[in-house]
């Protein structure tokens, strides 16, 4: 089956990506408090694999802003494998399930970005980096969960009436 994108796919896209971009700007001033990992698994549930594209654009916009650093190549496949994780459980319809996950990928957050520090400075650079993230990891973890049950069925809901009308 072959999909094409229309121009209004590409327009919502882009809008995904900007509101991603401005709610984790808003956010910043709070360290790992976040809402980018919560509209990711939404937007996946709702556009399917048309999601890559907005997690793209999302971390181009990052890099423009704050740089190309390591932290940005990070950024392509943390999200990815977010959006991946979501499409296999993609049936899954419970708010507590979502916020488990977006609980587990916030504590998970740090061990794959120390993925590049083991092809930089070996298995102990890693793991250091890795051991040192770890009270951030928790608090990321924290604030998803805590997002996710408040917000989830709220955002979803909006985002299915949307979906509907675009179609």
């Amino acid at each position: 089956m072959k999909t094409s994108l229309k121009t209004k796919d590409l327009a919502v896209m882009g809008v995904m990506a900007a509101i991603v971009f401005i709610s984790q700007v808003a956010l910043s001033f709070l360290p790992n408090i976040e809402l980018v990992t919560l509209l990711f698994i939404l937007y996946t549930l709702v556009i399917g694999r048309k999601v890559f594209g907005v997690v793209y654009a999302f971390v181009f916009l990052e890099g423009i802003t704050y740089g190309f650093g390591l932290w940005w190549i990070n950024y392509l496949y943390v999200w990815t494998a977010l959006c991946f994780i979501t499409l296999v459980f993609r049936k899954q319809t419970s708010f507590v399930f979502w916020s488990i996950i977006s609980g587990f990928f916030g504590l998970a957050f740090g061990a794959l970005c120390s993925l590049p520090y083991f092809f930089i400075s070996g298995p102990s650079g890693a793991f250091a980096y890795w051991i040192a993230g770890i009270p951030s990891d928790i608090t990321h973890c924290i604030g998803n969960v805590f997002l996710c049950l408040i917000l989830f069925k709220p955002l979803h809901y909006i985002l299915m009436k949307i979906n509907e009308y675009k179609s």
